[in-house]
């Protein structure tokens, strides 16, 4: 492009508007970590009037260098501390400078003042949609030499250092487009080093539709971006490159989506789910991070608003033409246009999601147990998303085979005869869960129990009551009636009169320990177990405390002893002869019994106690053992 210089011809002063004065002022006298973003936004108003001729010469022939490249040159002086960004674009006319860059044309412009005020100017640069105003952030003086694309126009120039007023007047330039000149501030000459405009470039800008060059250097890819791209024509070798690029993950992704339209919606995305969520380095706690672009320029990094919290997980980059490039943060939060982005990216991951758990369900189980927690979260906070996700939740249960998950809707095909509800149990552990005593009179009527073993399980199953009409009931309430037959036939082996003796004698012993004791038929092969004496907080949210961690004293709970246990025919025998000599062994058996309940339910005990207890119960087996008892 030719160089140009500034006509000899008077100048018109004019004066900005007082928003704008306001702004300027907190611009001026500011510093700001992020204050690199000037350069990205002057870059996307040169990639603006680069679009628009472009759009222009679709129907109109007759403009001033019609057959030039399309471009964006950078240049910078460090000597002094002179930066030059210059583009062919569309161009102004005096009136336009006086106009464009006279003014905000934003209707919330004393909102935007008063949030810069309440940040107390900190950060505020591409987050608040100051544009070209942005460039004060850096320079003393800013000066604008343009020339319209109409062949009769002439060129222009604008200049103002940033106080109450600007000028404009004639200008010398040959060729169509704008060039923006930014006498440098002392503290921010590190924008006239060549390589660091390089490397802002880079991060921000490397998808701009036209190349940009810094210096000779033709910095940015200047082609389509892989988002942009129809998915039949991307290569899964390029999806794998582009998300190691955007994660730092070395691993391929577990899947992908990739969504490109342009109605009703502008939408151009490309989300991943990873294989762990473990963070390189072994750092456990991840999150993804989606960028948000606008006509390929990177406008957030990273932004939350893209997808609900439940997904949070994902990685990946998300454009849309429908978001101005100087968007607020504010304004993106609150936008019609970002719920409609949000909306439509969290159905497409939902439906990738089903697909994957019908079509490779194997796949979808290394998801689960990786990413599971999260969509559980989602029910247990979010309860207007809880139809949504159910159908993606998946158990492990009594029946499984092989430890394998299952859905809602498999355990609703797996239903007994007569059977109208859901049964489930939570507790610490897998392997915990899978003795507990509770499970016994369902397993032997064929029915199936769902198993929950985390933390979020407790919460979730606040919003998680039904399925289709079943209601969810917990396995370890004592008042359950479960349907079909109990296929224990066995007949009582202990007097009605000598199980009262024992409960009598049970209460005596335990005191405190317990709210009741009494007798239950919902075992078979353990010999007793602890249910809740009355409504509370729940054996869930119990359960939950306890997990975390927290401080929580349970209320004492009713133990139920099986009487067709031998364990507990031998303690009855024992409890109820008058002439026992060896009433401590007896009652120390019946607190181990209380003890060992307890810690099946997960429930601390003192293990000084019961270190006593055992060795005093072992020194008495040995003595019987010795005399051949």
């Amino acid at each position: 492009m030719e160089s140009q210089t500034q006509a000899e011809t008077p100048t018109q002063q004019h004066a900005f508007r007082a928003e704008i004065q306001h702004l300027l002022k907190i611009l001026a006298h500011s510093l700001y970590a992020d204050r690199e973003i000037f350069l990205r936004e002057l870059i996307s108003n040169a990639s603006d009037a680069l679009h628009r001729i472009q759009f222009e010469m679709l129907t109109n022939h007759n403009v001033l260098n019609p057959d030039t490249e399309l471009g964006i040159r950078i240049s910078a002086d460090e000597a002094t501390g002179i930066l030059t960004i210059e583009d062919n674009g569309i161009g102004m006319t005096e009136a336009e400078l006086a106009e464009n860059l006279g003014t905000i044309a934003h209707s919330g412009v004393r909102q935007i003042l008063e949030q810069l005020e309440a940040s107390k100017r900190s950060g505020i640069i591409g987050n608040f949609g100051v544009g070209f105003y942005s460039a004060f952030v850096v320079a003393d003086e800013v000066t604008v030499i343009s020339r319209s694309y109409q062949p009769d126009a002439k060129a222009a120039m604008w200049r103002s250092v940033g106080d109450n007023t600007f000028e404009t007047g004639p200008a010398e330039r040959e060729t169509r487009g704008t060039t923006v000149q930014l006498k440098l501030k002392e503290d921010a000459v590190e924008f006239a080093k060549t390589a660091r405009l390089q490397q802002i470039v880079r991060k921000h800008s490397s998808y701009i539709a036209f190349p940009i060059y810094v210096g000779d250097e033709h910095i940015n890819a200047s082609q389509i971006a892989l988002w942009r791209k129809e998915p039949r024509n991307v290569e899964a070798k390029d999806y794998n490159d582009f998300y190691r690029q955007i994660s730092m993950d070395f691993e391929e992704p577990l899947t992908h989506m990739h969504l490109s339209t342009d109605a009703p919606l502008d939408l151009h995305a490309i989300l991943f789910i990873r294989k762990s969520r473990e963070r390189m380095f072994g750092n456990s706690r991840f999150e993804g991070k989606v960028q948000l672009y606008s006509r390929s320029v990177m406008i957030q990094e990273d932004s939350k608003d893209l997808l609900p919290e439940y997904f949070r997980f994902v990685d990946g980059v998300v454009d849309s033409e429908d978001i101005p490039l100087n968007v607020a943060r504010e304004t993106v939060q609150s936008s019609t246009t970002l719920t409609k982005l949000k909306n439509t990216l969290t159905g497409r991951l939902r439906k990738t999601l089903s697909d994957m758990a019908e079509k490779e369900p194997e796949k979808y189980a290394e998801f689960w147990k990786e990413f599971g927690i999260f969509l559980k979260e989602g029910i247990a906070k979010e309860a207007n998303v809880r139809d949504e996700l159910l159908p993606l939740l998946r158990f492990h249960a009594t029946k499984a085979e092989d430890d394998k998950w299952i859905s809602l809707a498999d355990y609703k095909r797996d239903l007994i005869e007569g059977q109208t509800e859901i049964y489930y149990l939570f507790g610490n552990s897998l392997d915990s869960l899978r003795r507990s005593p509770h499970l016994e009179a369902a397993a032997e009527r064929g029915i199936n129990v769902l198993l929950l073993d985390e933390v979020i399980d407790g919460f979730m199953l606040g919003n998680l009551r039904e399925f289709e009409g079943l209601k969810l009931h917990s396995i370890d309430d004592p008042s359950i009636a479960l349907p079909g037959e109990s296929q224990n036939k066995e007949e009582p082996t202990v007097e009605p009169a000598q199980v009262d003796l024992f409960v009598t004698f049970a209460k005596q012993v335990l005191g405190e320990r317990v709210s009741d004791v009494r007798v239950s038929s919902q075992m078979r092969n353990s010999p007793a177990r602890l249910v809740a004496s009355a409504p509370g907080l729940g054996s869930e949210m119990e359960r939950v405390y306890r997990m975390m961690g927290r401080e929580y004293t349970a209320p004492p709970k009713i133990l139920e002893v099986n009487p067709n246990h031998p364990l507990v025919g031998k303690l009855i025998a024992a409890a109820i002869k008058t002439d026992n000599t060896q009433r401590e062994v007896t009652e120390a058996v019946l607190l181990q019994l209380h003890d060992n309940a307890l810690l099946l339910e997960g429930l601390n005990t003192s293990p000084t106690d019961m270190i006593s207890r055992v060795e005093m119960l072992m020194s008495a087996a040995l003595g019987s053992a010795a005399l051949g008892g």
